[in-house]
C-alpha cells in the first residue's frame, strides 16, 4: 500500500480505553514496539477497533521531534521511543534521520540541519522519538 507518511507500524490493537469524546488505542508491532494513537470514539466504532484487530499506525515524519542525551524534562507526548540513529540523510535545510527501535522497527523524523548538530546526532548514536497521540492515524484492512 503506497503512503506518502515516512513512518507506517504494522501490529495489532493491544488496548482499547474508551472515553465519552475520545478513545487511547495502542497498537503492538511483532517486535514489541508500541505506539499510542488518540482517536474519537466515533473513528473506533467506524474502524471496528478492538484487541486483537490487525492495524497499522501511521505518523509523518515532521510530527516526531527527537531528544538525545540524559532527559532534564518529562514531556507530554503520548509516545516516547528509545532507540538508536541508524541513518541520517542531510539536505539543504532539513535532514531525515532513522532511529532503529528495540523491536525492529524504524522510526523517521524529519528535523532541521541545525537540530541535528545541536544534538550531536550521528549513526549509532542514542536517542529518544516524541509524538503525540493525537499525531498517530490508525488503519485497518479493507
Amino acid at each position: 500500500m503506497p503512503i506518502s507518511a515516512r513512518n507506517v507500524f504494522k501490529g495489532k490493537v493491544t488496548a482499547v480505553a474508551e472515553g465519552p469524546i475520545n478513545a487511547e488505542v495502542e497498537i503492538t508491532t511483532d517486535g514489541g514496539d508500541k505506539i499510542v494513537s488518540m482517536l474519537t470514539e466515533t473513528s473506533v466504532k467506524s474502524l471496528g477497533l478492538a484487541v486483537g484487530l490487525e492495524a497499522i499506525a501511521v505518523v509523518k515524519a515532521p510530527w516526531v521531534t527527537l531528544l538525545s542525551g540524559a532527559p532534564q524534562y518529562r514531556f507530554s507526548a503520548r509516545n516516547q521511543l528509545g532507540g538508536t540513529v541508524s541513518a541520517i540523510t542531510r539536505g539543504a535545510v532539513n535532514s531525515q534521520v532513522a532511529l532503529a527501535l528495540p523491536g525492529g522497527s524504524t522510526v523517521v523524523a524529519v528535523i532541521t540541519n541545525d537540530a541535528v548538530a545541536d544534538l550531536q546526532l550521528a549513526e549509532g548514536s542514542p536517542a529518544v522519538a516524541l509524538f503525540k497521540a493525537g499525531h498517530v492515524v490508525v488503519g485497518v484492512p479493507v
